[in-house]
Formats: C-alpha cells, structure tokens, sequence
C-alpha cells in the first residue's frame, strides 16, 4: 500500500521556534500520542507485524517497518515530527514488569513493589547499556526530509517512585524513612538519566521528552518542599543532558502545577510544558500566565473534544492559535493526548483549525 498523502510538508524547525518561544512562520501541532484506530486511519493501514526473535536483520527490517508507519501517520495529520514511546523505542527497559490489572485506570496503590530496604536491595533495575540504538537507527531510517523524532520514556522520577511504593506508601515513608525515599529515587533516577544519555546525542532525535505525572486536579502529589528534595536533581540534570546535546526539551505533567512552575521554568529549566485542563486552569489562562518564560504545548482540554460541537472545536482552537499569532511559543493539540473515546471527528475538528 502507498504512503499516506501527507498534509502539509513537515518541517521541525516551526516546531523549534515554538520550544524556542519564537512565532513559527505557520501555526505548528503538537500531541504527545495518539490511539491505535487514528494511527491506523492515518497511516492508511494497519501496524506492521513485528516479532522478538528472528536475526538482527530481520527484527530490525520489523522496526523500520514500524518507524514508517508512525511518520506516515504523523505526516498525514499534519506533525513535523514523530513520537516514538519507550515500547517501540526502548524495548525492555521498563521499571514494571507487566501491567497492571486495569489497563486503563489502577489504584496507585496497587501492586507496590518497594515497601522496604530489603524490597530495594533485590530489585532488578533497567539497565540503560541494554539501550539499542539500532533500534532508534531503524524507527528514524525512513523519516521524510524535514521530520525529525523525539522519544519519551516509561515514565519519569515520581511517577515510578509511587508506581513502584504506592501512593499512601510512599507519603508514609516521607515521613518515616526519608533516607528510603532517597535511596529509591537514586536508583530511578541512575537509570533514567542513563537512558537519556545514551539517547540524547542521536542525530534523528530533534528534542527531548520528559514524562513525569506531578500532581492532581488540586495539588502536587507529594509536597512543594519534597518536590523540590526528591525530584528535582533528577530533572535538572535530564535538563542538562538535553541542553548539552544542543536539544531542547519538554515537560509532559499531569495535574495542578500552579505552585512550582516557576520551580519548572527558572530551577529545572524546561522550555516547553505540556498537558492542561479546564478543570485546572484552561490553557488560554496558562499561555497568558506563563506563555513569555516557558512554551506551551496543546491545552485543548480532551473532555472538551468529547463534549463539544465539530464548530465550538474549531472555533476554540483558531482562537489559540490567533491568540499566539505574533507573539510565539504555542503549538495547537489535546491538552494530554487522544484516547480512543475522543471521537476521531472532534480530533479532526481541532487540526482544522491549522490544516485548513
């Protein structure tokens, strides 16, 4: 089957300028992922089929197979880039083994693997040398001219801290073992930043993704000051790696960052945050709030494009955009992603507004 009709031509600078919070010469998308279905239909056909086992030839032909497929649908919607997660860009690396018993929504106290220092001792750490850049060689092979790709990880430093300890473990342990909570966070942190390392200086890789949900519809999860303890350090050199490697990076969060986005913009150093909601704070707000120090990803809230009209979409999003025009440093999408219960029309209706 022939590649997709692309939207428009990619071109990632427009997407720089954005991080860089300079006007693009035309309105930029961006979106963390997608879902299976809205691939598929962009793409113009299923996934490819990839095995594990087989020569290296042959598991590597899988992956550039793979890497196509994402750059055709990307290219279809209209992206200057690709996203690779850490399934198809880091496979094996995972801090979990399996998932957990709900797929879409868990307890986060469900499962927790870590409640004690012998717990800690055993634990069988991602080691970042199982990293195959040949993987990431085979994902970017095909990118057409003017697309580069970025890659996010499985997770960040607190959201596998309360993966691994569970939620109401962990604002125990802060108070009764914090040396444990640092040791725990040590050990995540080794091997993020060493994934981030070996990855950071690929020639294909045009920016750099952190994912670390930080907080609810109301707060942080754990504490500003612990934030700032625990978390930090990690970022701050994830941060440094990305900047060393002449890349600039993002923050994907979840949740009410209002009292340490200052802590993400001057500490840390992020150039760009994504993930919004209306319930929180509606992106319009967070752009004229933040939008002159940090740039600011999506926002279009996704109960929004479940509820809203095919016009009330539209309309919303050419306001963003209009609202940006000039001054820079926005890029249109979901204010997190599209799961399958957004309706593909209401996801359309959005990149109307930029595609025409």
């Amino acid at each position: 089957m022939t590649s997709p009709t692309f939207a428009r031509e990619p071109d990632f600078t427009q997407f720089l300028k954005v991080l860089r919070r300079q006007p693009p010469e035309r309105p930029t998308l961006f979106e963390f992922y997608l879902n299976a279905p809205l691939y598929e239909r962009l793409a113009g056909r299923p996934a490819p089929v990839r095995g594990s086992a087989g020569e290296r030839d042959e598991l590597l032909a899988g992956y550039r197979a793979l890497g196509r497929w994402y750059a055709d649908a990307a290219g279809a919607a209209g992206y200057d880039y690709v996203n690779f997660g850490p399934g198809e860009a880091f496979p094996g690396f995972h801090f979990r083994e399996g998932a957990h018993e709900k797929a879409s929504s868990h307890s986060l106290n469900e499962a927790a693997l870590i409640t004690s220092r012998a717990d800690l001792e055993s634990f069988a750490w991602p080691d970042p040398a199982m990293i195959d850049l040949g993987i990431i060689d085979a994902l970017t092979a095909d990118l057409p001219e003017g697309m580069e790709a970025m890659v996010y990880t499985p997770n960040g430093v607190l959201e596998n801290l309360v993966d691994l300890v569970g939620y109401d473990n962990l604002c125990f342990m802060l108070v009764d073992d914090r040396e444990l909570v640092s040791e725990i966070v040590a050990e995540i942190g080794e091997s993020l930043l060493g994934l981030y390392r070996a990855v950071a200086d690929h020639p294909r890789l045009g920016a750099m993704i952190a994912n670390d949900d930080w907080g609810f519809k109301t707060q942080t999860l754990i504490s500003p000051a612990d934030m700032r303890a625990f978390v930090y350090p990690t970022h701050r050199e994830i941060v440094r790696i990305a900047h060393g490697a002449g890349k600039p990076i993002l923050l994907h969060s979840c949740g009410e960052l209002r009292e340490v986005m200052d802590d993400v913009i001057d500490d840390i150093g992020y150039d760009a945050k994504h993930s919004f909601e209306d319930v929180i704070l509606p992106v319009e707000d967070v752009y004229e709030r933040w939008g002159g120090r940090i740039a600011i990803l999506g926002g279009i809230d996704v109960g929004f494009l479940c509820e809203a009209s095919g016009e009330e979409i539209t309309a919303r999003s050419r306001a963003m955009i209009e609202r940006s025009s000039g001054r820079g440093g926005y890029a249109l999408g979901s204010g997190n992603s599209i799961p399958e219960y957004v309706p593909q029309e209401a996801y359309f209706a959005m990149t109307r507004a930029v595609l025409g």
